[in-house]
C-alpha cells in the first residue's frame, strides 16, 4: 500500500492541540500501516535535556540543529516521522521539506489551525505551561501557506471542533494513503510512457539505420553518404514524437530521401 516512510510537518500555535493530535495520528497510523513505526519529534524535549530553562532564546539554534538532526536520523531508520513543533515560519517548513527530497520521501504539511482565543484558553486549563505573550507574539508572526505551492497544507483541523480527533487522524491517513495511490499511479503512467518512447526511439533508429546501409551498399550513392546520414539525423529529430508504425517510418524516410536526394525506391 505504502512501500516507503514519510515526514509529517505539524504547523500551529503553542496549545492548540498539536501534541495531543500527533499522539493520535501515531496511534492511527501504527494500527494501519503495520510496518511501520512511528516517531514524534518534539522540541520540548531536547529543550528540557539542553537546558533545564522551559525556554531560552540563546540556546534556539541549538535546539533547532538537534531537531532536524533527530528528524534525519529517524527517517534513515525507515520510520514515519512527525514533526510536533510550531513549524510557524515558512524557512522551518522549508527545512523539513529539503531533508525529505534528499531523502525521496513524501512530506506533508497538517495545519493545527485551532483559534487563537481557543489556545489561550486551553494553555489557562492545563496551567499556563506558556507565557501568553508568547502565544500572542507568535500568532502575529505565523506564515500563511500562500507563498509556494508546497506549502499547501494537506489538511487544516481546528481541534475544538467536531469530528473527534480520532476522527481526524483518520483522515490524514486517508488522504495520505491516497496521495500515494495517485502518486504511484503517475510514476507506472510515466514508466509506460517511457517505455513506449524509447521502444518508439529504437524502432526509428532500426528501420532508418537498416535503409541508410541497404542504400550505401549501392556505389551509385556512396558519394551521398555524409548527406544521406545527415538526413537521417534530421529525420531522427523531427519524428522522435511522432507514434509511427515501422511500414509508415519507413515510407516516410524514403520519401524525405527522394525529396532530398532524388533517390528511386523500388
Amino acid at each position: 500500500m505504502i512501500r516507503k516512510n514519510f515526514l509529517i510537518c505539524l504547523v500551529g500555535l503553542p496549545a492548540s492541540g498539536k501534541t495531543t493530535f500527533a499522539n493520535s495520528l501515531k496511534s492511527i497510523i501504527e494500527e494501519n500501516l503495520r510496518d511501520y513505526i512511528v516517531e514524534i519529534i518534539d522540541p520540548d524535549r531536547i529543550r528540557e535535556f539542553i537546558s533545564s530553562e522551559s525556554f531560552d532564546p540563546n540556546k534556539e539554534p541549538l535546539v533547532r540543529s538537534e531537531n532536524l538532526k533527530q528528524i534525519r536520523a529517524a527517517l534513515e531508520q525507515k520510520k514515519i516521522v512527525i514533526s510536533d513543533d510550531l513549524n510557524y515560519y515558512t524557512s522551518m517548513r522549508h527545512d523539513l521539506k529539503v531533508i525529505a527530497e534528499r531523502m525521496n520521501i513524501n512530506f506533508f504539511i497538517i495545519h493545527i489551525a485551532t483559534p487563537l482565543e481557543i489556545c489561550l484558553k486551553w494553555n489557562e486549563i492545563r496551567g499556563v505551561t506558556i507565557p501568553h505573550e508568547i502565544i500572542l507574539d507568535i500568532h502575529t508572526k505565523i506564515d500563511n501557506f500562500d507563498k509556494y505551492k508546497w506549502e499547501a497544507p494537506l489538511a487544516s483541523f481546528d481541534l475544538s471542533l467536531p469530528p473527534d480527533i480520532g476522527q481526524k487522524s483518520r483522515e490524514v491517513l486517508e488522504l495520505i494513503i491516497e496521495y500515494h495511490k495517485l502518486k504511484k499511479r503517475s510514476i507506472d503512467n510515466r514508466e509506460i510512457a517511457l517505455k513506449k518512447d524509447r521502444t518508439h526511439k529504437e524502432k526509428l533508429d532500426k528501420i532508418t539505420r537498416d535503409l541508410v546501409g541497404e542504400l550505401l551498399q549501392d556505389r551509385t550513392y556512396y558519394p551521398h553518404k555524409k548527406v544521406i546520414i545527415k538526413t537521417r539525423k534530421s529525420f531522427l529529430r523531427e519524428n522522435r514524437n511522432n507514434d509511427l508504425n515501422p511500414s509508415e517510418i519507413k515510407q516516410a524516410f524514403k520519401d524525405l530521401l527522394q525529396k532530398t536526394l532524388n533517390i528511386k525506391f523500388s
